[in-house]
């Protein structure tokens, strides 16, 4: 059965160091979310205090509704996956798994059940018998998978588990998490600064800066509609362009961007006459010679300052007036455009906000 957690108010200092701050969460039972956030925002300490490894300052923590704050961490039936999966180097694959059941004393016939169904579950059962210095990085890192759930906890919490993979085999793992994830219903909360493991794996995700929680919000509606810089410049790439809001009318703004009106369709709470950054992913730029392609209201006249070949898209740094806009162009057939050359680009209002 699924837990839900809920952090309520949290507030942890070192000395005057302030390190999480006003900290408020709710996860779902059976949800996956995670904190994302660079190094240093605070979301390891945050789920150290919800391992038990480090105490809040103040507020507290609950697990399906009871309080845990005062509980020790071996009384939390809480699993940890860290980065460097601190398995038992003279164990074998079976005795580092059995060690969660060893010591809440299960019995024999227990450990062998229950092993041997953990690691069947992340399809290492053939290596029982291996040591950790046996296995690859992606092999220990099933292990240390293994370890974590096979005691049923309550919640499963991994802190940067894929920070040692290379890249193939970091994308192989994140769809096995997944897939072991819903397959035991289990809530996960998940530790990264790495956005793409994020977007791809998180039902939901806590976006935190300097030790609180700025957003909030699934994978798709954080990319889309950011609530303030640091998260539409954290997730993802993006525009940020400093504009002055000219008018509002009916929700949606002229603004003036790079000495040029453009309209908006989206505002975060602007008024006319109010400074603010246009915000525009770059892959919802067009991009064309001069003099090409059809009128829209948002356009801007610039030169390619660098051309950059991505395989299955080019990027183009434009510069226009003062500012220097990227933008992604799929590569299916379209002319490359070299550095030098006169452009228009073009956006359209719904693809664009202002924020502050």
């Amino acid at each position: 059965m699924s837990t839900s957690l809920e952090m309520k108010n949290i507030q942890k200092f070192y000395g005057p160091l302030h390190v999480v701050k006003d900290f408020d969460l709710h996860v779902q039972p059976g949800e996956f979310l995670t904190f994302l956030g660079p190094s240093g925002s605070g979301k390891t300490t945050a789920l150290k205090m919800i391992a038990g490894f480090e105490t809040p300052s103040s507020g507290d923590i609950y697990l399906d509704r009871r309080s845990i704050v005062d509980l020790p961490s071996y009384e939390r039936r809480i699993g940890m996956v860290f980065q460097n999966y601190a398995l038992f180097p003279h164990m074998t694959v079976g005795e580092n798994v059995a060690f969660p059941l060893t010591v809440r004393k299960a019995t024999q016939s227990d450990i062998l059940e229950k092993v041997g169904r953990a690691l069947s579950l992340v399809k290492m059962d053939q290596y029982v018998g291996r040591y950790p210095n046996q296995l690859s990085g992606g092999q220990q890192q099933r292990i240390a998978l293994a370890r974590a759930i096979v005691f049923n906890p309550s919640i499963l919490l991994m802190d940067e588990p894929l920070g040692a993979l290379d890249r193939n085999l970091r994308d192989h793992m994140k769809m096995e998490i997944m897939r072991i994830q819903k397959e035991l219903n289990m809530t996960v909360v998940f530790v990264t600064h790495d956005q793409d493991e994020a977007l791809t794996m998180s039902d939901r995700i806590a976006v935190i800066d300097e030790g609180r929680v700025v957003q909030v919000d699934d994978s798709k509606s954080l990319y889309r509609k950011p609530t303030n810089r640091f998260v539409a410049s954290f997730v993802g790439e993006s525009n940020l362009i400093p504009c002055r809001v000219e008018c509002v009318e009916n929700g949606r703004a002229n603004i003036i961007v790079a000495g040029v009106q453009s309209r908006v369709a989206q505002l975060s709470g602007q008024a006319s006459g109010d400074a603010g950054w246009l915000f525009i992913r770059p892959e919802h730029i067009d991009i064309c010679p001069q003099g090409q392609g059809s009128h829209v209201h948002n356009s801007l006249e610039g030169v390619i300052e660098k051309t950059l070949f991505l395989g299955e898209m080019t990027r183009y740094l434009v510069r226009c007036g003062g500012e220097t806009i990227t933008v992604k162009q799929q590569n299916r057939g379209q002319a490359h455009l070299p550095g030098g050359t006169p452009v228009t680009i073009r956006w359209m209002p719904q693809d664009c906000t202002v924020l502050n």
